[in-house]
């Protein structure tokens, strides 16, 4: 094993004041910070924690080669990722031979469909890797809407926009609360889905949850404007209580 440690840091679904007192602790004595973003962008993660991590830290941006310019069915797609994430990887790996510690910021949870999971797999077995969870943001986006999503025997399921219409209009259909994730370009299809599981009427669509622009809409009251990348739509479960 390396001498150095790398730690993937949950930061909460975007407030501050949500994170994990581990979180802000190795925050703040970071000596090398890492982060996912887009060319260009300064990145999510990173503007959560502006202020918290010191001046003098050393930050690594690790930019994606591709997110939404072509389909995830196109074979490029994969390569791209992975020839990225095995190069971020690598430099990772070089910080913590040299005995240094590196944060990675982790939007939400590390371990819950986060990019630090393709890192991890890379480096487990290899390097120290200490993983700090945290609250996701589906929590988050439930909390905002002011209900509880599950009571009693409820069921949850957690769908991805990016499942064919018929897979997602099904498992809509047979669960009792239900969140789906990844929304974006997937908007209309979803919304359809909903409209074939019957449950249309009950979602609610949270954009940004627990960040300082958030919204929370009913679904049906939303129009057609084009949703953001941080979006969450939820329906809650109707089940058994005292």
């Amino acid at each position: 094993m390396s001498a150095g440690k790398i730690y993937g840091v949950g930061l909460g679904p975007g407030d501050p004041d949500l994170m994990s007192v581990r979180a802000d602790r190795l925050l703040r004595n970071a000596r090398h910070v890492a982060f996912f973003r887009k060319p260009g962008r300064s990145g999510q993660a990173r503007k959560i924690v502006n202020g918290m991590i010191p001046e003098d830290a050393i930050e690594f941006p690790m930019e994606y080669p591709v997110t939404t310019e072509i389909p995830l069915s196109d074979p490029r797609y994969n390569e791209l990722l992975s020839a990225f994430y095995k190069d971020c990887a690598a430099r990772l790996k070089a910080l913590s031979d040299q005995g240094e510690d590196v944060i990675v910021l982790c939007e939400g949870d590390p371990f819950f469909y986060g990019s630090f999971m393709h890192i991890y797999n890379r480096l487990r077995g290899e390097v120290n890797v200490d993983v700090v969870p945290a609250i996701t943001g589906m929590s988050g986006a439930w909390t905002a809407t002011g209900d509880p999503i599950t009571w009693g025997d409820d069921v949850l399921t957690i769908l991805m926009g990016t499942l064919p219409e018929e897979d997602l209009a099904q498992r809509m259909a047979q669960t009792d609360a239900l969140v789906v994730m990844k929304i974006g370009r997937n908007i209309n299809k979803v919304k359809r889905a909903l409209q074939k599981a019957g449950v249309y009427e009950r979602a609610w669509i949270v954009e940004y949850a627990q960040m300082p622009n958030q919204t929370v809409t009913k679904l049906s009251e939303a129009c057609d404007k084009v949703t953001p990348y941080f979006s969450i739509i939820i329906v809650h479960g109707q089940g058994r209580r005292p």
